[in-house]
């Protein structure tokens, strides 16, 4: 099966772009968006939402490596930096700032484009995060796998936007925070994780 699949690769760049897109913290967020909207509105909202994001995800997994080798970025650089930009991302979990959105006007602004689309949604933590998975991939399963974790996140953050008014009702105010808050707790290990190896390649490198 791993010849077809890598099935490692899968569960850990699903489980890092689960933890950093947080679908269940997109809920309260996804909400605040789109409370003047009627239920097919919110409908929509969140199929163009996951379409945006998918869009964003797709181009920077596929070009990212050659972005890279265009602009002479180390691989360990990257891992620092994306390290960095992920503690960012789950201090603003931790702390609830993630969920304070900013309006959008009251214009004609398309909310589910923009904020919610990118760079909620894709914002440079996933970004980072697919363009490190394409460093583990090797061959056609790895690919593979690295496509089914993120058309599988995206699902779920589908999933989590639809049905987004049963499942605040499901969990609550606590229970959405709660959720929210153990992602940051987990995200900021898995930065620090990742700061932690750019550190000992870079050292490695220079030996």
């Amino acid at each position: 099966m791993s010849g077809v699949l890598d099935v490692g690769l899968l569960a850990t760049t699903f489980f890092t772009l689960f933890v950093i897109m947080d679908p269940p913290g997109t809920v309260p967020i996804f909400l605040a968006l789109t409370s003047t909207s009627t239920a097919k509105e919110r409908k929509r909202a969140a199929r163009q939402a996951t379409i945006v994001a998918l869009g964003v995800i797709t181009v920077f997994t596929v070009l990212g490596p050659y972005i890279l080798d265009f602009l002479g970025i180390s691989v360990p650089a990257l891992q620092l930096s994306g390290g960095l930009l992920l503690l960012l991302v789950a201090m603003e979990l931790l702390t609830g700032k993630a969920e304070e959105p900013q309006p959008a006007g009251g214009g004609k602004v398309n909310v589910a484009l923009v904020p919610l689309g990118t760079p909620l949604l894709a914002g440079p933590g996933a970004i980072v995060a697919a363009m490190l998975a394409v460093e583990d991939a090797e061959g056609p399963a790895g690919w593979l796998a690295i496509g089914l974790a993120i058309i599988g996140v995206h699902l779920c953050l589908w999933l989590a936007m639809r049905f987004s008014l049963v499942i605040h009702r499901v969990l609550g105010d606590g229970g959405t925070t709660l959720v929210t808050r153990l992602a940051g707790l987990l995200l900021a290990a898995i930065a620090v994780q990742l700061m932690a190896d750019a550190v000992f390649s870079f050292i490695d490198a220079h030996a």
